[in-house]
């Protein structure tokens, strides 16, 4: 099952925060209503994908008021949330109740990612990932309410 960052965001979104297990199983979950490999784990490199991209964030339980003790995946930054064919009724088949993890913390865990990228990024001198994360500091600085202009100055003058 071909997914894009948007179509994990739209099943995140049904629920507003899912642990790694959920996402994969209501991924799967899906597979299996289209008669293809619903194996959780295939899903694996599609949930890394997302993550990588800013689609989705990790935020960690003890920034949370969840009942989970489990690393939460929200929509992120970049996502316009899409949801994939039968995405619809997921909530009613998998046994996960809807959380609402709050925006600024949400941020926050966005923010303290995309300083760590942008700093490996420029130690490794990746010009592809600095290009990426310098689109992304616009998004998340706008959807969080962030200030990265001095992360910003320093991923633009490693490509100078």
């Amino acid at each position: 099952m071909d997914l894009t960052g948007h179509d994990v965001a739209g099943v995140v979104d049904l629920f507003g925060a899912l642990t790694r297990a959920e996402l994969g199983e209501a991924l799967a979950e899906l597979a299996f209503k289209r008669g293809e490999d619903h194996d959780p784990d295939a899903f694996a490199a599609d949930i890394d994908a997302a993550v990588r991209s800013y689609h989705l964030v990790a935020v960690e339980p003890d920034a949370t008021d969840a009942a989970v003790d489990e690393t939460l995946y929200v929509v992120g930054p970049v996502a316009f949330p899409e949801l994939p064919e039968g995405a619809t009724d997921l909530p009613h088949i998998l046994d996960v109740e809807s959380r609402n993890i709050e925006r600024e913390t949400v941020a926050r865990a966005a923010e303290r990612r995309f300083r760590d990228d942008a700093s490996a990024a420029v130690e490794a001198g990746d010009t592809e990932r600095i290009e990426a994360l310098l689109d992304v500091s616009y998004e998340l600085e706008a959807w969080g309410g962030v200030d990265l202009a001095r992360s910003r100055d320093r991923l633009d003058a490693t490509l100078q």
